[in-house]
């Protein structure tokens, strides 16, 4: 028996593994096949590069070529603009694989243990498969949460300055990185290389289009975003594939549509920098790696843009504070994941009848409650328990 247990577990990380790349692959080819209809967000993508050559603005309405704005920033057409040079099926493709990519190899690089890995992947296989399928961006911006927070683990401090700035000049959500410079304790040195990676990626799409044209298209992209939230409260309050945030299901759940997020972003910042002062806990890994669970939960369920692709991120942090745990695992714990594939992973898929999707898990925006339950308890744990017994029944 003891010769069988290693062969199971190694075809079991090969069939993963081929899942991890095959599946986002199975998934993108019919969209492939239905035409540019099916595959809308990689023609944003894809045209904030062609934009930005013709100095056309930014985040205008462009109905000949793609529904809804693009909401990405100038640099994003640096990291798309290898594909939009290709045909749309070869630039989809590719992109799909090297999002899948991206985030496989940035949990390879987390510090933990080679089973915990598994683990992780395991979690987010599914959530990962259906960002990939509507050709996001978020398991890139997930992957670099991740890897700024490993480069500064690794003491690697101009790495992971240019993938925080890179992850703050695409889609801001790369700022959450800066939460973990404490632990890295190289704040003149990572000061110096924020300002040399966010000039740097500040005029690289310099290289291709006119400076004037660059600086303006990102002080039309701040004004994008702050009208883009106001949109995201106000037009999808009952049943809006936006605002899938903590407050979006306080809002739809309750009917109060006119209650200001800061009731929940103060006090969720709180809660986020209060770990930063807890300095005997530094060299804790495990203490680190719930750190960084809680800061990527917390950066969807707080944020109004949340929507369902961008739940890779979160469902990712889930899945690294789980897989952290000993073997002893409590039964609540066990219960968190299963509400986690109930309600988030699977919240959309055909397992539930459609009125039932419609009405009662995308209405009241219940994708974001095991996320909210888990941060929460995360936060809890993080306030009060020591680390010694942080990730411990």
């Amino acid at each position: 028996m003891s010769s069988i247990y290693p062969v199971s577990e190694k075809a079991s990380k090969r069939l993963l593994y081929l899942l991890w790349f095959i599946l986002p692959i199975m998934a993108v080819l019919p969209k492939i096949i239905a035409g540019p209809k099916s595959y809308n967000n990689y023609l944003i993508y894809k045209y904030v590069f062609w934009h930005s050559w013709f100095q056309q603005p930014m985040f205008a309405f462009y109905p000949d070529q793609h529904l809804y704005q693009n909401h990405y920033g100038p640099t994003f057409s640096a990291v798309i603009g290898l594909f939009a040079l290709m045909p749309d099926a070869i630039g989809i493709l590719l992109w799909s694989i090297a999002s899948a990519g991206v985030l496989f190899y940035a949990i390879q690089r987390l510090p933990i243990s080679i089973k915990s890995k598994w683990i992780v992947m395991a979690i987010c296989l599914i959530e990962m498969v259906g960002t990939v399928q509507n050709q996001q961006f978020n398991t890139i911006v997930c992957a670099g949460i991740m890897l700024s927070f490993v480069y500064l683990y690794e003491k690697n401090i101009p790495a992971a300055a240019f993938f925080i700035a890179g992850g703050i000049l695409t889609k801001l959500y790369g700022i959450v990185g800066l939460a973990f410079v404490p632990f890295s304790g190289r704040f003149k040195q990572m000061t110096i290389w924020m300002i040399i990676a966010i000039i740097m990626l500040f005029v690289l799409p310099m290289l291709w289009s006119d400076p004037s044209y660059i600086i303006k298209s990102y002080m039309d992209w701040f004004e994008r975003l702050v009208m883009k939230n106001q949109e995201n409260i106000h037009t999808n309050v009952t049943d809006g594939m936006q605002d899938l945030s903590f407050m979006g299901m306080v809002r739809r759940i309750t009917g109060l549509t006119s209650f200001s997020n800061l009731w929940f972003i103060i006090p969720a910042a709180v809660l986020l920098i209060i770990p930063i002062f807890k300095f005997d806990h530094y060299k804790s890994k495990s203490y680190q790696l719930t750190y960084l669970a809680q800061v990527m939960i917390g950066l969807v369920i707080f944020s109004t843009s949340a929507e369902s692709p961008t739940y890779i991120i979160a469902v990712s942090g889930f899945a690294i504070w789980f897989a952290q745990w000993d073997d002893k695992k409590p039964k609540w714990l066990y219960g968190l994941l299963i509400l986690m594939f109930l309600l988030t992973i699977l919240s959309y898929s055909d397992i539930y009848p459609k009125i039932f999707r419609n009405e009662v898990i995308k209405r009241y925006a219940l994708k974001a409650f095991p996320c909210v339950v888990t941060w929460l308890v995360i936060s809890w744990r993080l306030l009060f328990f020591k680390e010694s017994n942080l990730n411990t029944a």
